[in-house]
């Protein structure tokens, strides 16, 4: 009538090659990873790997379950490893936080900039390092390198050429100290007249 209810089993797949399936798995997604690098099949792919490797160590005592459980400890590991290693790099130092922090980048012209159109690449942009680019001054050929003077908070940046450029981004940070101090010693003066 009806069939009888057998929990986990299969006939045809004997529990002493479930570690062998977990490492060639395991492998498989290693392989794929390194195919296709970003994917983090390297988490899964380690976390198998690592639990077949373990269930051939243990024997008999490697059942399913216990091979789950080996699983899902050496994914966490993987995890945590993976993401304290920070393998792709940065923790988070590829992305602009905000277009201010774009401002005194460099990079070079991709395609000839003009006070109303052009493209650069930046040296360190992050993920997709090309931006649109106007000039403060004339136009600047493909391939010069320039400096982003004006971020414009979006994808539109404002450079020059670094041939143009008299200021880095210390010289101007050293401009708005000495600024700052000047105008805090004027308030003193005053101050002190008053």
């Amino acid at each position: 009538m009806g069939l009888p209810l057998v929990a986990l089993q299969l006939d045809f797949l004997d529990p002493a090659l479930l570690p062998l399936l977990l490492i060639v798995a395991g492998i498989g997604l290693s392989l794929a990873e390194a195919l296709a690098p970003g994917a983090h099949f390297v988490v899964l792919g380690v976390a198998l790997l690592a639990a077949g490797l373990v269930g051939l160590l243990l024997g008999p005592f490697a059942g399913p379950i216990v091979l789950a459980l080996l699983v899902f400890l050496f994914g966490a590991l993987a995890l945590y490893g993976y993401r304290e290693f920070d393998i792709y790099g940065g923790k988070g130092t590829g992305q602009t936080s905000d277009s201010d922090s774009l401002k005194g980048k460099t990079g070079r012209v991709t395609e000839r900039v003009t006070p109303t159109d052009g493209e650069i690449k930046l040296d360190s942009g992050g993920f997709n390092p090309y931006y649109a680019a106007r000039s403060l001054h004339g136009e600047i050929p493909e391939g010069t390198e320039v400096m982003v003077v004006d971020p414009g908070g979006g994808n539109v940046v404002t450079v020059e050429s670094l041939d143009l450029v008299t200021e880095d981004e210390i010289d101007r940070e050293l401009r708005r100290g000495r600024e700052a101090r000047g105008d805090e010693r004027q308030r003193e003066e005053e101050t002190e007249r008053a």
